[in-house]
Order: structure tokens, then C-alpha cells, then sequence
């Protein structure tokens, strides 16, 4: 028997149908083992050693191929081909290695696509494991340990509120968060543009004004209103003519097809999918046999794919559309030992697999792949100048005509930016012609600021710099959203205010290692150890010698030493010049005091040099404005009752409000939906919960308040939640009574077990049993009718998959029934004595304890 290790249960079972009765083959779901997230897990004092783990999680599962291994003649480990790939090998082998039962013939077999052919035809050219590779897969596997468990507790204990850091992410981080500051010290300047809508031949265009005054203009020249008054004017009265056409021939190459980082940049605008997502679905895809491995650097096919691509080209278009000879493309990747093919559908001839999201995506990796193959396309780029009568006043009307599509008829790759002007369509013009003209519009317009980064602009740029590696982006950005560094609207990146904090204090104290070039420059070095062209604790070594004496200077300054380094290297965001030349660090509040920034349990805030007399405060992400700042408590009146004053303030979770002080104060959060806060609504606020009346089926009091999770209604331990703040106090309790029903039936769902299902995702692939995603007490599940899984907070329910779904269902199974809620079964009572049977009542007992042994 030959046992063969993948990563998954969906390659498993495909695999296994491919190579027959004689081979068996396991899942390792993974990675098996990693570094345990202790001090110590790596020790540069004795060549970077390091100790490995088991996932506790993997037990059955390294169980059940360390028994099978006893008994096999041959281990082969064909997980995917990468680095991470030969990891998985590497660990599956050692575990073995240590429990004693591995093989003696141990191979290694890669394949870049889950297809017969390519299986079996791997399987004929077995090799070793690449020491290589998993050299460098342990110094960045190390290197990551390293900067995360040295300078993560530097930054908890010197940046309060602060909490981890990494040597990608940060980098990562400190892209976003540059841009951030961009964006705030952009001043948008103003400029006009005087436009023509003209037609020719009943075709409308429109000409730009590029003269005036007989002087050129660039798209700043003119400035302001009134300068734009009088070019419309003269552009309206003026009668222009055709002076030159300039057609000049254009053509445009098909990009090549996939790599990893492109994929996610394409899918990211396309689609709107994020790089998670986009790599969850390729992988997918890649299983079920859809396309070639999803991981890669590499735009080059192989020869029988360009041939099947050409033919397929052949067969959708006419020959025209098959370039005379095929089109090779050559990889940027410096490392051509990790370069695989390109991202590419195993069938040409297949142009839909699956449905949903795995439809689009397959379709946007079949378009790019065959329009590759295509011809170029042919276009003229038309340049139109007219003038006026005068000749002080010139238009310029530019545009493109397609002559031929090529393979634009396909594909056509988006963008960043938005379309120019040149991509427009212009009427056929000649010298002389004067085209008619319809209007004249003048429109203000300002200067913007750079665009923040999406995910796509974001992968391109960490590409461009030589940061971290395609494979990598995905999870570097999951982690940055995960720790709240950043959060993501409209699909742009915006820097949170602990994410800036922390970027600063890493430029402050740790520049060289948020640097561009040095992280790219490591990044060479770890390629260098993938090729064999350097030795992994080498590496590790030069990096280790300077950065631990620099994380130990660092933690012995004083957090206030920290906090006042931090104060003069941001002065330039926090305290900016002001247009009056004042001081800009001068209170607003008091006139007196100068701001600073301090350190609180919380974070980093702005305050005030004269506190306790001036309480003025502000957040450290409102950067150098005034506006929001907090002046302190403000005293809102006293309550007629106790005579104590009501205060207004801010606290960690927002604006609150306090009766009275010390521990026996009142408090109470001010919601978002009170329109005005006065005294009135304050001593509302501070009376809740308020009684609503005796529930006349219990007799217990109803109540009304308003909780962490918004305002809600309470009887007996039991709750509904109210829809305004302003139902907390007009609830009356036919309304109140009505709206407990309701909440205890669950809203007018059905009850659990029989409730509908949020989504049907399809049949097992492996038992053929109907998965449903279901939405359970304590999240969303998904269920096959015989086991649940709990859906992990990495994956969205709206984006799980049905591959997905079955991986956590098989898991789930093999990981045996829970522990969790397991009732014992009773203890057996202790065996009679037997007594002499004096009378026939004693009997009676003696049966009933035996009927009850017998349960």
C-alpha cells in the first residue's frame, strides 16, 4: 500500500479516484504543527532552534496517517508546490519521523493541476523533499515569531492600548497610514474648465478649451471665476473650424494571464471580492480541478495549454483573432524556484464551472487566460485642434476609434482611475470642417487629494516595493482589518486611530524596520535561502544582532519618556502652523496652557499643560484641529431632588452623563437618537430603569432601560428589545406585554430545529448529504443533518462556500462527538446485600433497586 498526504479532503478523494485501488489517501487539513505561542519557541542563543507543537485539533488526524503509515511501503507527500506546500510535507514527515513509523521510501510529488493526467503523469516523477524551501520557510516562519514575541510586549507596556505588531503588517500599515497624512495635508486648489459640445455629422463630441488670449493653458491656468466667465464668453462667440487631424495607429498587447497578486487587484475591482475571499474561492476552484495552482508568481503556460487556448480562440472567433504565432510571457519573479505557471483553467473548453461567486471568479481567471492568446487590438488615436476666427481662441477635441478588437472583444483589464478623455469616440474631421457648436459650459473643479488604497491598489503597491510575497497579501490584510489598525469603507482603507499611533511609535523607535527598502531588501534575502544561494541562520543572525539591542533600549525608557519623544515627532500632524501665525500648541479652552501629548490607560490622547484648572482634551486621531475637542465636564444643572449637579462628559465609550461624584455617582451613556440634550432629558437618562407596570399574568414588574446593546423591556429574567430611546419612557403595557410575546416565541420565527435555513449550499462532495448554513443561538452553523460545525469568525457566512462548509463539516466529524454539554451517565448504586427473605414485602425493594441497575 502506497499512502499519499494532501491538504485537503476534497483533493484527497479526487486524487484517489485517479490512482486506484493501491494507493491511499489522507488529509492533513493543513498545517499540522507550528510554533507555540510561548517565549523560548525560538532560540537564537542556540542557531535559531526551534521547537514545534502539534495542533491539538490535528490529533485524530495525525493519528489515523501514523497508523496507516505503519503498514505502507511508500509515503509520497504531494501537497501544493510552494514553500508552504513543502512545509506541510516537511512537518507530516518529522511527526512521523518522531512517533516512529515512517517509511523508508519517502517522496515528493507536485502537480499544478488536479486533473488525471496531471496527477498520474507526477506520480512518474517523484523527487525529495527541497531542503531549500523549508530552509526558507524557517527563517520567516522565525523571523515573524521573532519581531512579533520581541516587539509586541515593547509596545504594550511603552503604548498603552496597543496590540501587536508584525514585520509585514506594519509595513502594510505604515503605506495606509502615510497616505492617511497625505490626504490631511492636501490643500485642494481651485482651477475652471471651459468645455464645447459640438456635433459633426450628427455625431456629438466635445472639444476642451487648450488657448485663450492667444496664450496655452495647462488644466490650472485659469484660476478663478471670472477669467472663466470670459473665456466661455469668448468660446461662445467665437467660429471655430477644424485647423490640423492628427490620426496616429494604436495598438494594444492582451495582458498575461493570472498571478496571484493580479488575480486578487482584478477580482478586487471586478468583482468587489477582498483578497480572502478571492484566494478561499480560487482555492476551490483549484480542487475541484477548475484551474492550475492559484499560488504563483509565474505568467507563463505550458505549451499544450497555449495550443488549447489558441484552438479555443479558433473556435469562438475567426482566425483573424489567433495571432501568427503564440505569446509567451516571461515572469518578473526573482526567485524563479517559487515561479509556477500562471493562474489558467485546466479545460479551455469549459467556459462556466459552478455557480455564484465560484462562477465569476473561474469566468474572470478563463477570459484572462484565453485573451492572452488573441491578437492585439488595432485602434487610431485621433487629435482634433479648432480655432476661431481670431486665432486667440483654441479647442482641442482628442478620442480613439477601434479599427480592430482583437482580444478587447473578450477581456479588457480595469482600472484604478477613472477612463481620459482620450478613450472617447470622435466623428470622422477634416481640415476646414466647422463643426456646429450646441453649448458652452464653464464648471469649477478642485484638486483631490490621492486616492486612499482598496485592497487592489493596496496589493499593487505591496507588489511594486517587494513586500511580503502574493501568497501573504490576503492574510496581511485580514490581519490588519482583524486588529482594528484600520477599517474599510467603500472598499478604501481608513487608518484608525490605534493604527496611526502605532506606525508612529514604530517610525520613531524602530524606523529601519518599517522601512520600504529594508523589508524588501529581506525579503531578497529570504529568496535567496529559497534558491540555495544563502544559508537560513545567517540571515536570521544579521537581523537578530541588531534588533534585539534596539527592542532593549527601547524598553527601558519611561513610558513618559516614550509619550514625549512621540509628542515632538508628530508635532508636525498634531500641532500644525496656523494661517495667523499663532501658537499652534496654544489651549483653545484656556488661552494659557500649551497641549501636549499624554498617554492615558486607554491610549494616547492631547491635553492641556494647565490640568486640573483647564480640562481641556483631544482624541489623538483628531490631529491638529480644535474642532470636537473636550473642555472638560460640563455642568448642566442641579437635580431638584437631591440638589446635586448633573454633569455632561467623555469617557472611553463616548459622551455620558453624571449625578452626583465619587463611587456613589450615577451614570448614564447618552444615546445617539436624543435630538437635544438638556436637564430635562438628563434626569430622564439618570432615572432609568423605569417601571412599566405589574405583568398581570406573572405579577412581576416590567421594566424599560436602555443596555449595551440599545433600549430593551425585562420581565422576569426575560427580554425584548424596543425600536427608540424615546420608547424607553412612552411604553405602556398592553404594548410592553405584546412586544415580551412576541419575544419569547422569537420574534415570530420558528423555533430552533425547524426554523428555514439561511442558505441551501448544496450536496457533501464527499457523503451527498444537503448542507444548509443555519443561524443558531450562538452564530451561524452549518449542518448536514447528522453533524453541526460552527462557522469560525475568519469566514463570513454570506461568503462561505460549499467546499468550505464540507472541509468544517469533515473536521467537525472527525474530531468526534463534544464534551461540551455531555451529561454523565448516573452511577450504579452498590449491589444489594442479600438478606433472608423473612417476608414478602422486604422483596419489593430488592426488585426496584435491580430494575434500576438494569436502566
Amino acid at each position: 500500500m502506497q499512502l499519499v498526504i494532501v491538504e485537503s479532503p476534497a483533493k484527497a478523494k479526487t486524487i484517489e479516484k485517479y490512482l486506484g485501488s493501491d494507493y491511499r489517501v489522507l488529509a492533513s487539513y493543513g498545517h499540522v504543527r507550528d510554533l507555540p505561542a510561548k517565549d523560548g519557541s525560538v532560540n537564537p542563543d542556540d542557531g535559531f532552534a526551534m521547537e514545534w507543537e502539534n495542533y491539538a485539533d490535528k490529533a485524530k488526524q495525525l493519528k489515523a496517517i501514523a497508523d496507516l503509515a505503519k503498514g505502507a511501503d511508500r509515503l509520497i507527500l504531494a501537497t501544493d508546490p510552494d514553500r508552504e506546500g513543502e512545509a506541510i510535507s516537511w512537518h507530516v514527515q518529522e511527526v512521523l519521523r518522531n512517533r516512529k513509523v515512517l517509511p523508508k521510501d519517502v517522496q515528493r510529488v507536485t502537480f499544478n493541476a488536479i486533473t488525471k493526467a496531471t496527477v498520474t503523469e507526477a506520480m512518474k516523477h517523484p523527487r525529495e523533499l527541497d531542503t531549500d524551501l523549508i530552509d526558507a520557510y524557517r527563517a520567516r516562519r522565525a523571523l515573524d515569531y521573532l519581531v512579533g514575541f520581541t516587539l509586541s510586549p515593547v509596545l504594550w507596556r511603552k503604548l498603552p492600548g496597543a496590540k501587536s505588531a508584525g514585520r509585514v503588517q506594519s509595513v502594510a500599515l505604515r503605506l495606509i497610514v502615510q497616505r492617511e497624512r497625505e490626504i490631511e495635508a492636501f490643500k485642494a486648489q481651485e482651477y475652471w474648465s471651459v468645455v464645447a459640445d459640438m456635433e459633426q455629422d450628427g455625431t456629438p463630441f466635445q472639444a476642451r478649451l487648450v488657448t485663450f488670449e492667444g496664450k496655452k493653458l495647462d488644466r490650472l491656468s485659469i484660476g478663478e471665476e471670472g477669467t472663466a466667465k470670459r473665456a466661455k464668453q469668448a468660446v461662445e462667440e467665437g467660429r471655430f473650424s477644424v485647423q490640423t487631424v492628427e490620426v496616429k495607429p494604436a495598438t494594444r498587447n492582451p495582458p498575461p494571464p493570472f498571478t496571484t497578486s493580479t488575480l486578487q487587484q482584478e477580482a478586487a475591482r471586478k468583482l468587489g471580492f477582498s483578497a480572502d475571499h478571492t484566494m478561499r474561492i480560487a482555492q476551490g476552484l483549484y480542487e475541484d480541478g477548475a484551474i492550475t495552482y492559484m499560488r504563483t508568481d509565474g505568467v507563463q503556460m505550458d505549451g499544450s495549454a497555449i495550443s488549447a487556448a489558441r484552438k479555443a480562440v479558433a473556435d469562438r472567433y475567426d482566425a483573424s483573432y489567433v495571432p501568427d504565432s503564440p505569446r509567451q510571457y516571461q515572469t518578473k519573479a526573482k526567485n524563479a524556484q517559487e515561479a509556477h505557471e500562471a493562474i489558467r483553467p485546466t479545460d479551455f473548453g469549459k467556459d462556466r464551472v459552478g455557480g455564484g461567486d465560484h462562477a465569476r471568479l473561474y469566468d474572470l481567471i478563463w477570459k484572462r487566460a484565453l485573451a492572452s492568446q488573441m491578437a492585439s487590438a488595432r485602434m487610431e488615436r485621433t487629435t482634433v485642434e479648432l480655432l476661431d476666427g481670431s486665432g486667440q481662441t483654441g479647442l482641442r477635441a482628442t478620442g480613439q476609434v477601434v479599427l480592430f478588437p482583437g482580444y478587447l472583444a473578450l477581456y479588457e483589464e480595469g482600472s484604478d482611475d477613472s477612463a481620459d478623455e482620450e478613450s472617447r469616440r470622435l466623428p470622422r474631421m477634416r481640415e476646414g470642417d466647422a463643426p456646429a457648436k450646441k453649448g458652452v459650459t464653464a464648471e469649477q473643479h478642485f484638486t483631490q487629494p490621492p486616492p486612499r488604497f482598496s485592497e487592489a491598489s493596496l496589493v499593487k503597491r505591496l507588489e511594486e516595493l517587494g513586500i511580503g510575497r502574493p501568497s501573504t497579501y490576503a492574510s496581511i490584510i485580514k490581519t490588519l482589518k482583524d486588529r482594528a489598525y484600520v477599517r474599510v469603507e467603500k472598499n478604501r482603507f481608513f487608518a484608525e486611530e490605534s493604527g496611526r499611533l502605532v506606525t508612529a511609535f514604530l517610525e520613531r523607535f524602530f524606523e529601519k524596520y518599517v522601512g520600504y527598502d529594508f523589508t524588501a531588501g529581506l525579503e531578497d534575502e529570504l529568496d535567496e535561502v529559497s534558491g540555495g544561494r544563502a544559508q537560513w541562520q545567517s540571515v536570521l543572525d544579521a537581523f537578530w544582532k541588531d534588533f534585539k539591542p534596539r527592542t532593549n533600549e527601547v524598553m527601558e525608557q519611561k513610558p513618559s519618556e516614550v509619550t514625549a519623544a512621540l509628542d515632538l515627532f508628530l508635532e508636525p500632524y498634531l500641532f500644525p502652523a496656523k494661517a495667523d501665525g499663532g501658537d499652534p500648541r496654544l489651549c483653545p479652552n484656556c488661552g494659557e496652557g500649551r497641549l501636549a501629548l499624554r498617554g492615558g490607560k486607554f491610549g494616547a490622547f492631547v491635553a492641556c499643560s494647565n490640568y486640573p484648572e483647564c480640562k481641556y482634551t483631544r482624541r489623538f486621531g483628531q490631529g491638529g484641529g480644535d474642532e470636537g475637542g473636550d473642555a472638560g465636564p460640563e455642568t448642566m444643572g442641579n437635580d431638584p431632588e437631591t440638589g446635586l449637579p448633573v454633569e455632561r462628559k467623555a469617557g472611553r465609550f463616548g459622551p455620558y452623563i453624571q449625578l452626583g461624584e465619587g463611587k456613589e455617582a450615577k451614570r448614564a451613556s447618552i444615546p445617539k437618537d436624543i435630538p437635544e440634550l438638556d436637564l430635562e432629558w438628563a434626569l430622564k437618562l439618570l432615572s432609568l430603569p423605569r417601571t412599566v407596570g405589574t405583568h398581570p399574568e406573572s405579577g412581576e414588574p416590567i421594566t424599560a432601560s436602555i443596555g449595551r446593546y440599545g433600549p430593551y423591556l425585562a420581565h422576569a429574567g426575560k427580554y425584548a428589545r424596543l425600536g427608540s430611546t424615546m420608547e424607553v419612557f412612552e411604553t405602556g403595557m398592553n404594548t410592553a406585554v405584546v412586544k415580551l410575546a412576541e419575544a419569547a416565541a422569537g420574534g415570530g420565527r420558528p423555533q430552533r430545529g425547524s426554523q428555514a435555513p439561511l442558505k441551501v449550499l448544496g450536496k457533501h462532495p464527499r457523503t451527498e448529504a444537503e448542507i444548509k448554513l443555519m443561524e443558531g443561538r450562538y452564530g451561524a452553523y452549518v449542518t448536514d443533518g447528522e453533524t453541526n460545525a460552527t462557522l469560525p469568525k475568519s469566514i463570513e457566512k454570506d461568503a462561505l462556500t460549499l467546499e468550505e462548509a464540507a472541509q468544517l463539516l469533515d473536521a467537525r466529524a472527525a474530531a468526534g462527538p463534544s464534551k461540551k454539554g455531555k451529561k454523565k451517565a448516573p452511577a450504579k448504586k452498590a449491589a444489594a446485600k442479600k438478606v433472608p427473605a423473612k417476608k414478602a414485602a422486604a422483596k419489593k425493594p430488592a426488585a426496584k433497586a435491580k430494575a434500576v441497575a438494569a436502566e
